[in-house]
Parts: C-alpha cells; structure tokens; sequence
C-alpha cells in the first residue's frame, strides 16, 4: 500500500528537493508557461490526534473520541477514509469528554459523561465508554450509576467523504456524500468504492437523509447497555494487512529491571512496529514495514532496511520479507544505475543539497543480508538474496569517483560524510558475505575499504582548538562543509562481522574520542536526544527535521556506536534523554520532536507533523534497550558473545523473548554491568564477559 501523502519529513524533503534542483518550476501540464507556482498546502497537525494502527486500517480522533469530519478525522482503509463523522449524542445532548488514551497501537479508549440524566444534582450518573480499533470497530457502552431506571434516547450522525487521504491533508475532500439505509446501518457510495457501517443492535431508527442511527436504551439502576458499530470496505485494496501471521516476523521481546520506563518503551515499540507490518500484494509470504501514520503509510526502502536491521535481535523474518520486497525493485540494465534501489530524494537540512534515499538502501542492503545471517537467517535464504547483494556492491564499484569517494545524490554532487560511512560499512560486511558464500572480490573489497579510511582521516576532519571535528560534506571543488549535526553519528555504525567482530570504524581512535565529545556535548544533546543540527549552527531550527529538531534514528546510532566505541558516559546521557522523551509521548516515539534544551519539570515539545508511530523509531526504541546487553552473534560459527555496556546504565536488566540461530534467547545484565544468559538454543557456544565500563 502506498498513500498519496507524503509524509511531514517525505513533503518537506521533496518540496527542498524542488526548490534546489529546479529553481525555475515547470509549469504543471495544462498550465501555460508563464502560470505562477502553486503555494504547498500545509498538512493538518496531527500531535494531539490518537492514532490507532493496524496497517492498511487507521483511526484518527481527536481526545474527546468524537469523530466530526474536521482535520483527518476518521476511519481509513488503505489509505481511503471510510467514516469522517461518528458524532454521539444522549439524552439530546454531546457526554463530557473525561479522557481518551490508546490502549494498544490498534485500539484506542474514550470516556465520557453525561450530567443531568437524572434530573437530579450536578453529578454524573451515566458513564459513556468508547473503545474504537483501526480496523473500523467501535463499542459504546453506557453505564448507569443512577438509582432509578433511566430511559435515554441515543443518536449517532455518520457521514464520510469517501475522500483518499491525500484528499483530505490537502483539504481538496469532496463534500459528505448522500447515505442510504442498508442493513442494520448505513451505506455511501462513490463510484466503485462503497462504505458500509452496520450496528449491533441494529438502531430502531435510521435516517438516510440525516445519516443518524436511532436507538431508545433502557438503563436500569448499575446495569450498562453496549452498541457495537463496525466499518467496511467495498471495493479493491491495493495492500493487505499482514494479520496475525505477523506476529512470527517479531518475536515478543520483554523487558523487566529497575528502570520501570524500560518495560513499557520495549513493549511499545514492538506493538507499533508490528502494526505497521504490510504484506506485499503481488507475494503475499513477504512483509515490510510502512514507514509511519498517518502520513506515510507505504514502503519507504532505506527506513524499512533500517528499521529491519535494528530489530534483528528480535528475529530474522522481518529483514528477509524486506530484503525480498526490495530485491524486486532493483534496477538492471547495463546503465550507470545498474543493481540501484531506488528511492526518492531527502532533504538533508539548511547547508546541503537533497540526497539520495536510494543510495542509502544500496548499501543497506548487503550490510542487513550480512548481519541477518550472523543472526541466524538461514543460508538458502542468504543465498537466494546474495546475486541481488552483489549487484549492490557492483553498483558501488561503478559509482565511486576517482577520488575514492562516493557522491550523493549523483556524480558532482557532495561527498557527504554519512554517505561514505554507508559505502564502507557495505564494503566490509559485503567482503564478508561474499568470502561466506565463496563469492570472489572479498579482498578488494576490504582494500578499498582501508584505502577509504586513510584518506576520510586526511581529507575530512577539520582542525580547529576545539580538537576538531568531522566535515558534514566536501563539496566537488573540494571545500569541506563544517556544520556539525546527527548524521556524523553514522560514523561511528560500524557493523557486525563473523565472530561477532565489530567492524572498523572511518575515524582513528584520537578522532573518535573528539567525536564522542562533541555528541555528548550541549551543541548537540538537548537533554532528549541528539540534535540533527548543532544549535549554535546558521540556520539551527528546533523544529526543522533535518535542521535541529531530534530524530530518535540518529540518536539510536550515537548510544550504539558510542557504547561498542567504550564512550558509555556520553552514550548513557543520550539513552536518558530519549527515556525520558519517551515517558514523556507515552512509550511511543514520534520519528522527531524539538530539539529545546531539556529544563526541569519540562517536556519535549511535539512536532506537529511527525509520524507517530513511526517504523524506523519503533525500531530504535527497540535498539536503544537491547544494545545494553552487547549481543554479538555468530550463528553460521554457533558462538554470540556478551559485550554489556559496563555501567549499567538502566541498573539491572533483564531481555526475555530474543532469538539468536532461530532460538529462543534471555540474557540479564546486573547492576555491575555483569551479563548471564538465562535461555539459549542447543549448541550454541557462549562467550559472556564483562562490558568495557
């Protein structure tokens, strides 16, 4: 499924990606040469909304649980809105909103009062309870606590558009469309999509003209009475839900320990990912993650190839259903794009041109196929990935310049640090994937990577008397771009080789060290997580999704690689801020938020266009918890080893539910930074020893 909106970060990246690439824009077709640019709609703010996800099926409310067709208001079904109003009413009168809160990444819960019932004093007596699913159910419950019978009339308007998503963001819906009594509810058409909601018990009133279903409830003294609405589709779906069978792509990882936020985060991450699972339509086996709700509810290549590689502990089936799904859009051909993943430009900020998501999914690609075997994933399914690797890495043979370098997003354009730091990383653990699989070029490939390495430490490290820093960019003239934000953490992602090796890092140990500095550094650690832009950076914006506000990816990357780098001060600040975020949004973390300097007794400021929940920080909340226990797994050699971040930084730890070979896998860490394995598969060997705090 892929939905006509872009995303906030999607929408901004591709509007910068316009102004950049063509300043001169070319008018639409049927618009004459000299028609002046339309000005970009802006989304609806959706951080207050309770988004209920079970993809392709979404719910959108508002707190007080009434659905009144305003904003994106609604239940939606592959990315069409189904219903925009479901407006309640008893006793002639709107219950008093109390509370709403979701209940599970699915399903969200709303309660209600209603006052005067009774006609007696100013208590309510009446308790309207809504609990309301994404895949467009809702049950209303009214409770009576009066001491006499009560007889209420209820109502409830329903009306929808029909309107696509895109539609509606845009505020281009058309106008409610005309019901007709079908059932025990209503019925919308709209060409050859119709809406269908049916009531349990069927209403003893339904009014076509007005879209109300009617009903006279009988309540005696503490007894409840429950109406049962469900919403349908009629009509074709370009995507299927990935149901229950999803649940085998994620095994249930659980968290207990001292820090009581730690349980909550995990679960939450996991239920969200698991929502935004899809199955391919054409090869319904493989399923990928969407990259978010509300905004980008289809595939998007490097954050699903993300998203997949930080959840590996928790199994290998998510990344081989999305090794596979990508596998399929790989370019041929003998053209320079040759064995290229495509994807859409992103936006990288206020100093940088658009770069290349395509790029980034390239050289994702073998790294996550590597570390997925190192996991445990079988070798026939590595081996029926692998040609696509290697075409990978033969696109990253052909694309290196002269200079050794790899450009983003095309020859002549900046040679981003981030971007190199892919291409080496892909080179190391491809040369190891093909030496795994007997494949030639192993050696060359960890030739140019070491030959990469000498020069990103001449050529890319800025000296000043601050100890310097690494350039964001070198332009193709040769100037370095000096302004510092999250992307140089991927400096420090190196990777998992066999044994359970980390792989070397682009910087030497001196530059590390100064670069640990800098992340823990109040430049860019805003008390909530890593920074995309260095606050005291021209063009710093709190708010800006690559120009300062924090992205809980990045701020993932730092705490790993700073942690296996032995830097556990600087990553410990960064995982409180990102607990306490997280505490903050509920357990579930929106893809960004300001990046405000945290102050006591504050909270992070949400973003009102960020996707919540996203995959890619679902998948990082995930990483955040488990990166503390320093799996290091070798399953094609049977060995996984400890590397435990030394001090302990959440006190004791205990992860049940992980898989390593395909086994079930427990370990517990102590509060000296001890680690134990409590569950482990047959035959595997266990190297466990102290972290390096």
């Amino acid at each position: 499924m892929s939905l006509s909106v872009p995303s906030p970060t999607t929408r901004a990246e591709n509007q910068a990606a316009a102004r950049r690439s063509n300043p001169a824009p070319r008018p639409a077709p049927g618009e004459g040469p000299t028609t002046a640019p339309r000005a970009p709609r802006e989304l609806p703010p959706v951080h207050a909304s309770l988004i209920c996800v079970a993809m392709p099926g979404l719910a959108i409310s508002a707190e007080h649980g009434q659905l009144t067709g305003h904003g994106l208001e609604g239940i939606y079904r592959a990315g069409r809105r189904l219903l925009s109003r479901c407006h309640l009413r008893i006793a002639g009168r709107e219950p008093l909103a109390v509370q709403g809160r979701l209940l599970s990444s699915g399903q969200a819960r709303f309660v209600a009062v209603v006052r005067h019932a009774d006609g007696g004093g100013p208590d309510p007596v009446v308790t309207v309870e809504r609990v309301r699913d994404a895949q467009g159910g809702e049950r209303i419950t009214l409770h009576s606590s009066a001491p006499r019978p009560l007889r209420l009339p209820v109502e409830i308007a329903l009306a929808t558009d029909l309107a696509e998503l895109g539609a509606v963001a845009s505020g281009t819906a058309g106008p409610e469309l005309a019901a007709s009594v079908y059932d025990s509810g209503l019925r919308w058409s709209s060409g050859a999509d119709h809406a269908v909601v049916c009531a349990e018990p069927p209403p003893q009133d339904a009014l076509a003209s007005a879209g109300l279903l009617r009903w006279e409830v009988e309540l005696s003294p503490g007894g409840s009475h429950t109406i049962e609405l469900s919403v349908r589709h009629e009509g074709a779906g370009p995507a299927r839900a990935a149901g229950k069978g999803a649940n085998a792509q994620l095994s249930p990882a659980r968290a207990e320990g001292d820090d009581p936020r730690v349980p909550l985060l995990l679960a939450t991450c996991v239920d969200d990912l698991q929502a935004l699972l899809l199955r391919d339509p054409a090869h319904p086996a493989d399923i990928h993650p969407a990259a978010g709700a509300p905004w980008r509810c289809g595939l998007a290549p490097a954050e699903a190839l993300a998203a997949a590689r930080m959840t590996l502990p928790l199994g290998t089936r998510l990344a081989v259903g999305t090794l596979r799904t990508l596998a399929r859009t790989q370019l041929g051909g003998d053209g320079p794009d040759s064995g290229l993943i495509p994807g859409p430009l992103r936006d990288a900020g206020p100093h940088l041109p658009p770069s290349s998501t395509g790029i980034e999914a390239t050289l994702l690609f073998p790294v996550l196929l590597a570390e997925a075997q190192r996991w445990g994933l079988p070798e026939q399914e590595a081996r029926e990935l692998l040609p696509t690797a290697e075409r990978c890495l033969r696109w990253l043979r052909t694309a290196v310049g002269s200079g050794g370098y790899l450009a983003d997003p095309a020859p002549g354009a900046p040679l981003r640090c981030e971007t190199q730091a892919h291409a080496h990383r892909a080179a190391l653990l491809g040369a190891d994937l093909l030496e795994l699989h007997g494949r030639p070029g192993a050696p060359q490939w960890r030739d140019w990577a070491a030959e990469l390495r000498a020069a990103f430490r001449r050529e890319f490290w800025i000296e000043d008397r601050g100890g310097g820093r690494p350039a964001a960019a070198r332009t193709a003239d040769g100037r370095l771009v000096p302004h510092l934000g999250s992307a140089a953490a991927h400096l420090l992602d190196t990777g998992l080789l066999g044994g359970g090796a980390q792989a070397p890092g682009l910087l030497d140990r001196v530059q590390t060290e100064q670069l640990a500095r800098l992340l823990g550094g109040p430049a860019l650690d805003s008390g909530w997580g890593l920074r995309s832009l260095g606050v005291k950076e021209a063009g710093y914006n709190p708010f800006g999704h690559r120009g300062g506000a924090v992205r809980v990816q990045e701020s993932a990357v730092a705490v790993a690689g700073l942690s296996a780098a032995g830097y556990e001060k600087e990553a410990g600040a960064l995982l409180g801020g990102v607990l306490a975020a997280a505490e903050q949004f509920g357990g579930r973390l929106p893809e960004m938020y300001a990046g405000d300097q945290r102050v006591a007794g504050g909270a992070p400021l949400p973003h009102p266009a960020a996707c919540r929940p996203a995959a890619v920080s679902a998948a990082a909340g995930i990483h955040l918890v488990v990166t503390q226990a320093g799996i290091r797994p070798d399953a094609v050699a049977a060995t996984v080893s400890l590397a435990p971040v030394g001090s302990a930084p959440l006190g004791e730890l205990s992860l049940t539910g992980l898989r390593v070979a395909g086994a079930p896998f427990s370990v517990r860490i102590s509060r000296l930074g001890l680690a134990m394995v409590e569950e482990a598969g047959e035959g595997l060997q266990l190297g466990v020893r102290r972290g390096t705090g």
